[in-house]
């Protein structure tokens, strides 16, 4: 397993990780094989959302005696109403649940505490005003009850203002090959990276649509106003090819994949043994034409470099730094292989990218941050 720091929480956590969407409504016995199978392979952060007295009683009894290998998280806000999910802004019942998730999965404390599922400027403004449930998430960290606060979003305005305010040490943000040229997602995932805010990537199978033959694939409420996004997918893909492309992004912590049986985690975490050519994405990122000519997807299509520069992993680092140079980033940078001034300028990379990157320029430009001196 590969394992990342979720951002300043400093945790870290599996690269691939477990959503447990499609473990509600089946037996625990199911339940408890794939959470089992996911632990004994090196998955140690689960998302927990649902509120279901069943669902937590299954995932309870998985996760009985291996609480010290995982990393659990819970949804305030997420409730249950006659066996239905159900969102709400109800301090006193969001708190009677949070309360309720402690019992049923047996532990002390939670990990992280999202503010649930939080898209609009008004239900954000709601969170946290006074008496909100930021603070009460604000509270539980400090007695001891959960360690880090995280927001769940599906609207880039709001997921940034969650950012920009400070407040949250995580954000769980559906992250996909079908989503990838959104309006403002690149800014907000470079920001992520600079406010040293752990990224969760959800939805990387965009529903299970990009698995499926289906054409439309729909994003809901991606676009900048809230509204919803339509794509056409033109290839097929693989849960490697989904993962690979959402890991690839810049300040990606972890991705957390929905597997229902033991023979979809398997199919998530081959992943990590696959090789690079079932990793490649690009023929669907040009199928789906989304991408914006010109921007690199660091899929390192331009490589062999002569001079030995990781070309993708340089652009990342440059983009993500917004053209400051940090002591963060400048000690990432100091990791790689070779230093962008190393580039001759051959001009090879930018013949074979895929996408019309002005591949020369932004390793020229890198340079100039991260080596001011030369």
């Amino acid at each position: 397993m590969e394992y990342r720091r979720l951002g300043r929480t400093g945790l870290e956590v599996s690269a691939v990780s477990l959503g447990t969407e499609y473990l509600i409504d089946i037996s625990r016995g199911n339940v408890v094989s794939v959470i089992h199978e996911a632990v004994d392979r090196g998955v140690n952060y689960f998302d927990l959302f649902f509120a279901q007295p069943k669902f937590r009683d299954n995932m309870g009894a998985a996760f009985a005696g291996r609480r010290d290998k995982v990393l659990l998280t819970v949804h305030l806000g997420s409730t249950d109403r006659s066996g239905q999910y159900e969102k709400t802004r109800d301090s006193r019942l969001a708190e009677e649940f949070f309360e309720d998730a402690l019992r049923r999965y047996r532990t002390d404390h939670f990990d992280v505490v999202y503010l649930h599922n939080s898209d609009s400027a008004e239900d954000f403004e709601a969170l946290t005003a006074d008496g909100g449930l930021l603070d009460i998430a604000k509270r539980l960290t400090r007695d001891g009850k959960a360690r880090f606060v995280g927001l769940s979003s599906h609207t880039i305005p709001t997921a940034t203002r969650a950012v920009e305010s400070g407040e949250v040490d995580v954000v769980m943000f559906p992250i996909n090959i079908a989503g990838n040229a959104v309006p403002g997602k690149r800014d907000f995932l470079a920001k992520c990276a600079r406010r040293d805010v752990g990224l969760v990537a959800m939805k990387p199978y965009a529903g299970g649509k990009l698995l499926t033959a289906h054409r439309k694939v729909t994003l809901e409420n991606w676009s900048s106003g809230g509204g919803d996004i339509e794509v056409e997918k033109t290839v097929s893909l693989t849960p490697v090819q989904c993962l690979a492309y959402v890991l690839a992004q810049t300040g990606i912590s972890t991705v957390v994949p929905g597997c229902k049986d033991l023979a979809e985690l398997d199919a998530a975490l081959s992943y990590l043994s696959a090789a690079d050519d079932e990793k490649d994405y690009s023929a669907a990122l040009a199928g789906f034409q989304k991408y914006v000519e010109g921007e690199c997807v660091y899929c390192n299509h331009c490589l062999p470099c002569p001079s030995k520069v990781d070309i993708g992993a340089t652009i990342r680092l440059f983009e993500m730094s917004g053209g400051v140079l940090s002591a963060k980033m400048k000690a990432l940078y100091n990791k790689l292989p070779a230093k962008a001034s190393e580039c001759v300028e051959c001009g090879e990379c930018s013949s074979r990218c895929p996408f019309g990157v002005d591949v020369v320029g932004k390793i020229r430009a890198a340079a100039e941050v991260f080596e001011p001196s030369k």
